[in-house]
């Protein structure tokens, strides 16, 4: 399975964040991807940085051929073709593309790219959708389900849905 997080909060050249997040979904079923589910979107709390607005979040299985490392290539195309500068750590954004979970490998901690994605299991913005559409999808190293991650944080913590 092959988890991907989407989030916007800016609006830019595909409009504003919720149409940003359908239009990225869209995105993730060409070139090579094939969207197999997205969840509904959430709206939330933003995660890092507090003076900015919510969030739109959605999380996504899709199906591809290509090794992480070009999908991930992919992924921050079309983040760019959504507008996104990175500019500020966990700052506002018009699109935000994290591979989750790519068939459940783990990759060494100093890894260029770390899989399972490391904040997976603290933020409630992914584990709400990622339950949605995967309710039987475990954590690679925790064993965990998004369920059961998702009752050990606080509901109205950081992150949460507004």
């Amino acid at each position: 399975m092959i988890l991907i997080a989407l989030g916007s909060n800016q609006p830019g050249p595909w409009g504003p964040p919720q149409a940003c997040v359908t239009r990225a979904l869209a995105e993730l079923d060409h070139n090579g991807m094939r969207l197999i589910r997205a969840s509904r979107l959430l709206v939330s709390a933003p995660f890092g940085r507090h003076n900015q607005p919510p969030f739109v979040n959605a999380v996504a299985q899709i199906e591809t051929h290509a090794p992480p490392p070009a999908l991930m290539l992919r992924l921050h195309a079309i983040e760019r073709g959504a507008g996104r500068r990175r500019l500020i750590r966990w700052g506002p954004r018009t699109l935000d593309l994290d591979l989750l979970d790519y068939h459940g490998l783990v990759s060494a901690p100093h890894a260029r790219l770390i899989l399972p994605h490391p904040g997976i299991a603290g933020r409630i913005f992914v584990l709400k959708p990622l339950s949605e559409i995967a309710p039987r999808w475990k954590h690679p190293v925790s064993r965990l389900a998004a369920a059961q991650l998702l009752r050990r944080l606080d509901p109205h913590g950081e992150g949460a849905e507004i």
